[in-house]
C-alpha cells in the first residue's frame, strides 16, 4: 500500500492568516443561499486539451522520488532549475510537491549541490525560517538568494528555504516534528505556488517580540544561536510564480480524470498565468471567492451547513469534519487516518460562488484498504480534517488532490490583476 500522508501538507500560514493581522476567522462561515440554483462541478468530468507554451511546466502524480521506503500516494510533483544567481550555474531538482495551499520554493539541502548566497537582513546576519505545517511537523533550515526557473519563465533573486541542518541547529523555540531528508518529508522539496505573496506577509515583519508574530523566521549568529527575528516581506520566502516578468497572477493545474482503480502515474500540467496567453484562459470556470486568509466556503450535505474550506492541491485526500458528523467509518491499522466505508459512498456538497448561488460538487469516498495497493493517483481518498471539531478556526473542508484530478483548476494570487478580477479567488 502507498504511503498514508493522512498528515495535511497544508502550510500553517494559511491558518495563521500571516499574510494579514494575525486574526483567525471563527467558523462556520456563512454560504450560498439553500434556495439558489444549484450548477454541477461533476467529480472531476471536465475535458481537458493539453497545451504548449514557455509557460507551461509538465507535472505528475507518482511513487515519489526514488529510495523511499514506501511510496507517495496522490501527491503531485514538478521539476525545477536552480540556478546560483544571475549564473548559468545551475542544478535541475525533480520531485518537487506542487502545493497550492502553500508559497516558496523550498529545497532538501541533502540534494542541493550548488553554493547559493545566503540570505541576508539589513545587520548582516543570516536568516533561517522555522516553517510548519498544519500536522505538527516543520521544515527548518536557512534562506538562501536563487534564480528559480519552472518550464519556459524564470524567478531572479528569488528568497528560497533549504531545508537541513547542516548549517544552523533547530532552535528549542521551533517546535514539532522536524521533516529534514527525503523519507521524512516524502519528495526532495515544495514547489508552494498558493494565493499569497509570501509564506507569513505582514505578521512576520512586526517586532520580533509581538505576540502577533508567528516566529517562523530567525536569525543565525553562529550554528547554535537562532533568534526569533522581524522579517520584512521583501526578504520572505515569496511565491516564484508572482516573481515572473510575465505570467504571473496566478497558476493553473490540470490533471486528467481517473478510473475508479486509480494510476500508478498520471501525468499533467501547471500552467503559468491566468488570462496572460491564449493557453490560459477562464473559459467558462466559475470563481470561488476566497477570504484574505485562502478561505471559501462549503457547505455539507447540499442544503445542509457552511463550513470554512480551502482547495489544495498539497492535501493528499479530501480531508473533511469528522467520523461522528459525516456518519463515515474510520480505516483500523496503518490506515487509522483516513475513512475506509463499507462500499464506495458518493457524497455531495455546494461551494459559494463568486457570482451568487452555489456549484454543486460531487465527489467519492472508498475504503482504501481495498484500493490497489500498485495505484499511486486515487481520487476517492478521503479522511478527517484535523483539529476542525477541536479549533473553529480550522477549516472543515480540505479539498485535496482529488479534487484536481479531471479538472483544470485556477489559482489566482492576492493582489494581481486577472480578466476575472483581482485575486485571491480559485476557479474551476
Amino acid at each position: 500500500m502507498a504511503k498514508a500522508l493522512a498528515k495535511i501538507a497544508v502550510m500553517l500560514a494559511m491558518f495563521a492568516g500571516c499574510g494579514g493581522d494575525g486574526v483567525r476567522p471563527v467558523f462556520p462561515l456563512a454560504g450560498g443561499t439553500s434556495g439558489s440554483s444549484v450548477p454541477t462541478g461533476g467529480v472531476g468530468g471536465q475535458t481537458l486539451t493539453s497545451v504548449t507554451g514557455p509557460n507551461v511546466l509538465d507535472v505528475i502524480v507518482d511513487s515519489g522520488p526514488p529510495g523511499l521506503d514506501l511510496p507517495d500516494l496522490d501527491v503531485l510533483f514538478a521539476t525545477a532549475t536552480i540556478c546560483e544567481p544571475g549564473t548559468s550555474t545551475c542544478q535541475t531538482i525533480d520531485h518537487l510537491v506542487v502545493d497550492t495551499g502553500a508559497v516558496g520554493v523550498r529545497v532538501l539541502e541533502s540534494v542541493l549541490t550548488l553554493n547559493l548566497p545566503d540570505a541576508k537582513n539589513a545587520g548582516g546576519q543570516t536568516l533561517a525560517e522555522c516553517q510548519p505545517f498544519a500536522d505538527g511537523s516543520l521544515a527548518w533550515g536557512p534562506l538562501k538568494t536563487a534564480d528559480v526557473k519552472l518550464g519556459g519563465e524564470t524567478a531572479t533573486g528569488l528568497t528560497v528555504q533549504v531545508i537541513g541542518v547542516k548549517s544552523f541547529a533547530i532552535p528549542a523555540s521551533c517546535t514539532g516534528t522536524a521533516q529534514t531528508d527525503v523519507q521524512t518529508l516524502g519528495a526532495n522539496g515544495y514547489l508552494g505556488v498558493g494565493i499569497l505573496l509570501q509564506d507569513c506577509g505582514a505578521a512576520c515583519a512586526l517586532p520580533a517580540r509581538s505576540l502577533s508574530n508567528p516566529g517562523n523566521y530567525y536569525t543565525c549568529s553562529s550554528a547554535s544561536a537562532c533568534a526569533v527575528a522581524s522579517v520584512p516581506q521583501s526578504q520572505q520566502v515569496s511565491h516564484p510564480v508572482a516573481a515572473f516578468p510575465v505570467d504571473n497572477n496566478g497558476v493553473i493545474i490540470q490533471l486528467p480524470g481517473l478510473s475508479a482503480s486509480g494510476a500508478a502515474s498520471v501525468p499533467g500540467q501547471l500552467i503559468f498565468g491566468i488570462g496572460t496567453q491564449d493557453n490560459n484562459g477562464l473559459g467558462s470556470a466559475t470563481q470561488i471567492p476566497l477570504d484574505a486568509y485562502g478561505y471559501g466556503s462549503t457547505t455539507f450535505p447540499v442544503g445542509g451547513t457552511a463550513y470554512g474550506s480551502i482547495i489544495d492541491s498539497g492535501s493528499n485526500a479530501y480531508f473533511f469534519l469528522d467520523s461522528a458528523t459525516t456518519k463515515l467509518p474510520m480505516c483500523t491499522g496503518g490506515l487509522k487516518d483516513f475513512y475506509c466505508p463499507s462500499s464506495t459512498t458518493s457524497l455531495s456538497a455546494t461551494m459559494a460562488a463568486m457570482s451568487g448561488g452555489d456549484l454543486r460538487v460531487d465527489f467519492r469516498v472508498a475504503n482504501l484498504s481495498r484500493l490497489p495497493a500498485s495505484s499511486n493517483a486515487l481520487d476517492d481518498v478521503a479522511g478527517p480534517m484535523v483539529g476542525s471539531g477541536s479549533d473553529p478556526s480550522v477549516p472543515a473542508f480540505d479539498w485535496g488532490l482529488p479534487f484536481f484530478f479531471g479538472r483544470a483548476v485556477y489559482i489566482a494570487i492576492e493582489g494581481k490583476s486577472t480578466p476575472a478580477g483581482t485575486g485571491p479567488y480559485v476557479a474551476f
